[in-house]
């Protein structure tokens, strides 16, 4: 069969000829629809996270993916069933994280993420997976499966933001989306579509005219142009938010939500920065915790019901704007375009099989 992947140092992903896989008790063989293509995916690529699984070369790309069954192999799954897998799995047998279902909580080490680090990924015409690591999705949503894994992510964020908040009466009215990537653009449908927040702006840095601000103002909310007004000034210019969603990765950020947040507000970081050292007035920050009764939450990957609550949001967003969202599916013979990063593409695809 043919699979995406990329070996460390060698440049870009490349088709590799692998064997079909063959499940192993309790797991299924599942025939690959789609697999989406992340900011994850560019850093996997570039050597900047993750690495191959013990033993190999190379690293099949790939967790963002819709398949479906092949063979059921004896699970409680059935041929033909259309399935969504999750990411994580337990590194040498399982462990506390897993045997409780909340593999996103597990540290650094114990577990592995199949296309990113320690596990082959989805992007190959079949992989297998334990049944317990596939999620079912009606047939209709099939072309858009591969939205549940990344939808699955800010559905994690947004029940561990409202926890922090659960002690009192909370009713957030306003909320700022940090980053106009496909993860920022589709949490912004969620708090609109879903969440049915009133008033929702959404932060980048990019000149009109283009396709993310287009999305951003077709979903009724408000651009704001980080270059002329910082996270920092946005309260002022705009106004204090109850919920801000921290999604690009760029370490300011992360003080700057403190300033933006209204009381009582609760922010959700998400992006991951490298290092970097920069001054940050500590105190005035600690009192606006403090008297403002303010929270941070950091928040990654996602577990099995998060991603059934994503697929019922998934069923909620506009038929429009997923639409604008997915700039262009391409068969694995032009796999290339789905990786090209310019400003005209939001979120991409690799479409093995149209069954």
């Amino acid at each position: 069969m043919r699979a995406i992947a990329v070996t460390p140092g060698a440049g870009g992903p490349e088709i590799v000829e692998k064997p079909v896989p063959e499940p192993d008790t309790g797991e299924a063989l599942v025939r690959t629809l789609r697999v989406g293509v992340d900011g994850t995916d560019h850093e996997v690529i570039a050597g900047g996270h993750g690495d191959v699984p013990d033993g190999e070369d190379h690293l099949v790309l790939g967790h963002e993916a819709v398949g479906v069954v092949e063979d059921p192999n004896g699970t409680d799954l059935e041929a033909g069933e259309v399935v969504v897998p999750t990411v994580r799995r337990p590194p040498n047998g399982t462990n506390e994280y897993f045997e409780r279902g909340e593999p996103d909580m597990a540290p650094e080490g114990e577990y592995v993420e199949r296309g990113i680090v320690g596990d082959h990924g989805f992007m190959a015409e079949y992989f297998t997976s334990p049944a317990e690591y596939l999620v079912s999705i009606p047939e209709d949503l099939a072309p858009l499966g591969f939205l549940v894994e990344p939808i699955s992510i800010s559905e994690k964020a947004f029940e561990h933001a409202y926890a922090a908040r659960s002690a009192f009466e909370w009713h957030p009215e306003s909320a700022l989306v940090l980053g106009n990537g496909s993860l920022g653009l589709l949490t912004l449908a969620m708090l609109e579509a879903v969440h049915g927040y009133d008033r929702t702006y959404c932060l980048g840095r990019r000149d009109r005219p283009d396709p993310t601000i287009d999305v951003i103002e077709s979903l009724g909310a408000t651009y704001v142009d980080s270059r002329e007004t910082p996270v920092s000034e946005v309260a002022d210019a705009y106004e204090p938010m109850d919920f801000v969603y921290e999604a690009t990765g760029y370490a300011k950020h992360a003080f700057e939500t403190i300033e933006a947040l209204a009381p009582n507000g609760v922010g959700a970081l998400l992006g991951v920065p490298g290092p970097w050292e920069f001054e940050i007035d500590g105190g005035t920050l600690h009192e606006e915790f403090v008297l403002h009764n303010k929270a941070l939450i950091g928040s990654v990957n996602s577990h099995r019901g998060h991603f059934a609550s994503a697929v019922d949001t998934l069923s909620q967003l506009p038929a429009p704007f997923l639409d604008d969202l997915i700039t262009g599916v391409y068969d694995i013979e032009n796999f290339e375009a789905a990786f090209v990063d310019d400003d005209t593409t939001i979120k991409t695809a690799v479409e093995f099989d149209r069954t």
